[in-house]
């Protein structure tokens, strides 16, 4: 809808849209939820508007930044890939020094956001901005740019704690931890879809890493994420709604599983898409709790 009205009034604009994927946001939640959980946790319930919106807004902008320097870093390869031959700057639409600029500027609004908070919350944004520029570029030296990606999803996860409480605790880098393990197994849902594509044209990913042991790999991952996802719940002191949530997130990643099971790329994409709610699931365990507290 949105992008249909760009279109319409300001035709010029609409690949940069696209190019920041604001018209697909499956990626902003990815990120949001476990901000979220951060935040909630941090704070013992409603972290305050101001907050809530900086992070909130600054994942929003990050993401889109981050796409756009991703398909800048990119624009020599989509073109060979089926699922990314119609991004702008491989059809043309949009230039790279278009995408630079609008990388740039994303950046600087996420970082004039993070001014509005604490010291601590500012310095921990600059390896944030480090990790989210040499994302894109990690997949040509290393079969682990998902573990690039983890990582950089995850540094809302001790800014949060730092804005909320000007310290970084434990129990943040157990939700980083657990964040981490949960986007290398997600993002490498995504990566089997492109798998055939990128080994054609040089490019790496744990897909290819893991090959025939994909499944067992992200199941164990998936595990892995549960068990910390338990530990957390123990040591912030959470009560059985929160288990419930993390019962449901478990049961989303049997049905990946299931979803992955012959490998076929529409699921595969189906398996990724699906984490949406396995971060909405822990979330309202997380909420609920300090509701019913």
């Amino acid at each position: 809808m949105i992008s249909q009205q760009i279109q319409q009034r300001w035709p010029a604009a609409l690949p940069y849209w696209q190019l920041a994927r604001l018209d697909r946001p499956i990626g902003s939640l990815l990120l949001l939820w476990p901000t979220w959980w951060a935040l909630w946790i941090a704070a013992g319930g409603w972290p305050g508007l101001h907050l809530f919106a900086v992070f909130t807004l600054g994942v929003i902008l990050t993401r889109a930044a981050g796409c756009a320097i991703n398909d800048f870093a990119d624009r020599n390869i989509d073109g060979h890939v089926k699922r990314t031959q119609q991004r702008p700057l491989a059809t043309g639409a949009a230039t790279p020094k278009g995408a630079l600029r609008l990388f740039a500027g994303l950046m600087l609004l996420a970082f004039l956001l993070v001014l509005t908070t604490n010291k601590l919350t500012i310095l921990l944004s600059l390896p944030a901005l480090a990790l989210a520029f040499c994302y894109p570029f990690a997949k040509r030296y290393t079969h682990l740019p998902q573990v690039v990606l983890g990582a950089a999803f995850s540094m809302g996860i001790p800014m949060a704690f730092a804005a909320v409480t000007n310290e970084v605790p434990a129990v943040a880098w157990l939700i980083f931890t657990a964040n981490l393990l949960w986007t290398v197994a997600y993002d490498t849902f995504y990566a089997m879809v492109d798998r055939d594509d990128d080994l054609k044209i040089g490019v790496k990913s744990t897909a290819i890493l893991f090959g025939d042991m994909d499944r067992v790999m992200t199941a164990s991952l998936q595990g892995m994420v549960i068990l910390a996802l338990l530990m957390l719940g123990s040591r912030a002191e959470l009560g059985p709604l929160f288990y419930v949530g993390v019962a449901a997130a478990a049961a989303l990643f049997g049905y990946q599983q299931w979803l992955v099971r012959d490998r076929q790329r529409e699921n595969c994409f189906k398996a990724f898409l699906n984490n949406n709610w396995v971060g909405a699931a822990v979330f309202c365990g997380i909420f609920f709790h300090f509701i019913a507290s």
